[in-house]
């Protein structure tokens, strides 16, 4: 009975390890089918983005159409790939601006300690307490609404984020003895901290950003179906969501259902291979 039981524990993490390598690779190779398709948007969808077809309106999933048609007529397959495009440049356009932003405070706040460490914390402090969705719905109301304005007011709500976490990160980093011996040799601290500090930090931010760019999408998401992110005639899946909401009350549900099933996919794709990417870079940056 002891052995019996020692065998099926000893087996349970084994197979609890293979169904996590299951989920990822499934996850990263449903990642890959999405970026490919994006990227070969032109050739692979079966109708233009905005090609509107009066006879074929709010069409159920069949040959012609393979996930239906909106309420103009619209293939909602060929939206969803090329909207596939915007809708995956965006989190990446937002998380770049945050992580030079992001990166930029937490390694100068690190480097410097005393005053400028506390003015930074209080600063990024104020931003955390104050709430990011009506940070960003002020930046639209200043600057407009449209994509661009979208993504660099989230890039600043994300930017206090990163900043804490580079922060963190850039002080570990410079508790090696590595950072000692160049100071000194009377290396400057802006070409050490570019030249090493930052570059060393790059594996566990990383992993980190993969695991945001989920959030940003949503987020990026989210604002387009207010009417803030993308415009008509943009194939953009948070506003197709919007799009296809007068379909729901006349019984028509793929118009919203299929890019919010894009949506949750690529989300849930993206937090699975993320926190399996945090954690194989992490292990590298503690050795």
């Amino acid at each position: 009975m002891s052995s019996l039981s020692t065998s099926t524990l000893a087996s349970t993490p084994v197979i609890g390890r293979k169904k996590r390598d299951v989920a990822y690779l499934v996850s990263l190779g449903f990642l890959i089918v999405v970026v490919a398709a994006a990227l070969l948007a032109p050739w692979v969808a079966p109708y233009a983005a905005n090609a509107v077809d009066f006879t074929a309106i709010w069409q159920a999933p069949g040959a012609a159409h393979l996930l239906g048609t909106d309420q103009v007529g619209q293939d909602l397959f060929s939206r969803l790939i090329h909207g596939a495009r915007e809708s995956l440049l965006g989190p990446l356009a937002l998380l770049a601006l945050a992580t030079v932003f992001g990166v930029t405070i937490g390694t100068v706040a690190a480097w410097n300690g005393g005053w400028i460490d506390v003015l930074l914390a209080r600063i990024t402090d104020v931003m955390f307490a104050f709430p990011g969705l009506l940070f960003v719905v002020l930046v639209i109301a200043v600057f407009g609404k449209g994509p661009a304005t979208a993504i660099v007011a989230l890039a600043l709500a994300y930017a206090p984020v990163i900043a804490k976490f580079a922060r963190s990160l850039a002080l570990a980093e410079m508790a090696r003895p590595y950072v000692d011996a160049y100071r000194v040799q009377g290396v400057g601290g802006f070409f050490l901290c570019v030249r090493y500090i930052i570059p060393n930090l790059t594996p566990p931010l990383l992993g980190y950003l993969v695991v945001l760019f989920g959030e940003g999408l949503m987020s990026l998401a989210t604002l387009s179906f207010l009417g803030f992110g993308a415009q008509p005639p943009s194939s953009e899946w948070g506003l197709m969501v919007q799009e296809g909401q007068s379909g729901i009350i006349q019984g028509h549900i793929w118009p919203t259902l299929v890019p919010g099933a894009a949506i949750a996919a690529v989300v849930v794709a993206v937090n699975v291979v993320g926190v399996r990417l945090s954690d194989r870079l992490n292990s590298r940056f503690e050795r």
